[in-house]
């Protein structure tokens, strides 16, 4: 029996273990754990997200949904597809009701995006709603008239399924700890 346990002891002691903290070697496995966490916190501060997605494309409101199935969030989604269903249905719900977060994206028939941002802006009961704007452009003079308006931040759509989880998981993320307000506008454009 000793000598099972002086062998144990030995083994222990031989062992060559690094002495900086796991993290702080790994910036990756960091930003990953990072991430963990902020999720986490995301799922345990609010009962359901509310999120209203404007875009007319019908394959970027289907992927947009299977990411947040797939990212398996505390949130309901619902999905408008042009600018004037979009200021209908904020015009038909109360204030109590109004999304937590509305996904415009800026190029929609009948009315558009810029268009929509505005017409929130102006409405008192709409006028702190968050707008993430969620568009193909990336056009500085464009993000720098939604910044102007009021957006709360910007994202350009990505073109791979992986990164559009990682940057709507980001978006709600940093929101929320954010508490949905304008950030400076160095930090207005989120990326995956």
């Amino acid at each position: 029996m000793k000598r099972c346990i002086k062998q144990k002891t030995t083994d222990l002691q031989t062992d060559k273990r690094p002495t900086k903290p796991f993290f702080s070697r790994n910036t990756e496995i960091n930003r990953d754990w990072t991430n963990i966490l902020n999720l986490t916190i995301l799922k345990m501060s609010k009962q359901n997200y509310n999120l209203l997605l404007a875009d007319d494309d019908e394959d970027d409101c289907a992927f947009f949904k299977e990411a947040l199935d797939e990212l398996s969030l505390p949130v309901s989604l619902t999905t408008v597809n042009d600018g004037v269903q979009l200021m209908d249905f904020l015009a038909t719900i109360s204030s109590g009701d109004l999304p937590d977060i509305l996904f415009l994206d800026l190029n929609m028939p009948r009315k558009n995006g810029h268009e929509c941002l505005t017409e929130i802006r102006e409405k008192e009961e709409l006028k702190n709603l968050p707008v993430i704007i969620f568009s193909t452009s990336l056009d500085n003079e464009i993000v720098d008239k939604m910044y102007e308006k009021g957006a709360t931040y910007y994202i350009r759509k990505p073109g791979e399924f992986a990164k559009l989880k990682k940057v709507i998981e980001n978006a709600l993320t940093i929101a929320s700890q954010n508490d949905f307000k304008q950030p400076i506008r160095e930090q207005f454009i989120l990326q995956p």
